[in-house]
């Protein structure tokens, strides 16, 4: 039995990638009592409908995160909440940074607060890999909504709420994902364009993400930044998975994106500890009670998370297999 098992539990942006595999894996396994379903569009919904047949146990809540008084009748008897929602296209925020700042930065203060008032137990914001040293808008109101989220345990200290962070990479089989891009010009025998040959990535699978989500509801008691151990790739060895013998070109970099991807910065690798399968990044400031996690380990001097200086790699046979899953 699951902590989340018998409970209500509600996801934000749930019609998304990670939203329905998540939701999956929650009627297939943990046995909810209640699962809400919070999103925009109307057609992923009745989409999402099909896909998970009606099933009893889901509610359907039209709304955006911008809405404070919808989140807050949504949250009314939940006990626990994964907040997926989220504007994510790099070079769309650059042309369009207002909407982006209302949905990642006012849009997660939203939930906090509904959840603070509606006493939910526990909160799992998701992050990315672009909010460690962002370079670009995305990145900065994802490192805001981080900031906003840890620091709602502050808020948060006199109530039941808790509130925690996983950041990681990309999902490989998730909605924008580059697989069926390169996929559809290798069928159809055109070069790959590859923003730069030497570019490497954090790559994690839909059901890695899933489970990484899980445990950490498990493990949190509020204030925690997890990040997991993962391997990195070379995006060439990607491009040569997905459509073998294709060209490659080289376009340059894009606005805003960059060469190597970056989980912890040497800054934050001074609160980072080693517990298992992560990294945990524990707050600066944490006057709500925070719990060091146990059997944590001390990282070295100087410490970074990148995707080029990683201890762990994808083969090419290895990405191979991954790519004949589906995932």
């Amino acid at each position: 039995m699951s902590v989340l098992s018998g409970s209500s539990i509600l996801v934000t942006g749930g019609t998304g990638s990670f939203g329905k595999a998540f939701i999956q894996e929650l009627l297939d396994r943990h046995d909810p009592r209640r699962i809400v379903i919070y999103s925009r569009d109307e057609l992923k919904q009745y989409e999402c409908r099909q896909m998970f047949r009606d099933d009893q146990r889901l509610r359907w809540f039209l709304g955006d995160i911008r809405d404070l008084h919808r989140l807050n009748r949504a949250m009314h008897g939940v006990d626990y909440v994964v907040h997926a929602a989220a504007l994510k296209q790099v070079d769309t925020a650059e042309y369009n940074p207002y909407e982006f700042v209302k949905t990642n930065i006012i849009g997660s203060q939203n939930v906090i607060e509904a959840c603070i008032d509606a006493g939910v137990k526990k909160v799992v914001a998701l992050s990315t890999d672009k909010a460690s040293s962002p370079i670009n808008l995305y990145g900065a109101t994802k490192l805001t909504a981080d900031k906003l989220f840890i620091t709602g345990n502050h808020y948060a200290a006199a109530y039941p709420t808790r509130f925690s962070v996983v950041r990681y990479g990309n999902v490989m089989g998730s909605r924008g994902s580059v697989i069926p891009f390169f996929r559809k010009l290798g069928l159809a025998g055109e070069s790959l364009p590859i923003t730069d040959l030497r570019m490497t990535r954090f790559f994690i699978t839909l059901p890695q993400a899933v489970k990484f989500v899980l445990d950490s509801f498990e493990m949190m008691h509020g204030g925690e930044l997890y990040v997991p151990r993962i391997p990195s790739m070379k995006i060439t060895d990607l491009a040569q998975a997905v459509a073998p013998g294709a060209a490659m070109h080289n376009m340059g970099l894009r606005p805003g994106e960059k060469l190597h991807e970056e989980m912890i910065s040497a800054e934050e690798g001074r609160r980072a500890l080693g517990v298992g399968d992560r990294y945990v990044l524990q707050p600066d400031l944490a006057a709500w009670g925070y719990q060091p996690p146990v059997n944590a380990e001390p990282v070295a001097d100087g410490f970074h998370y990148t995707s080029d200086t990683n201890d762990q790699w994808f083969t090419l046979e290895e990405i191979s297999k991954l790519l004949e899953t589906d995932v």
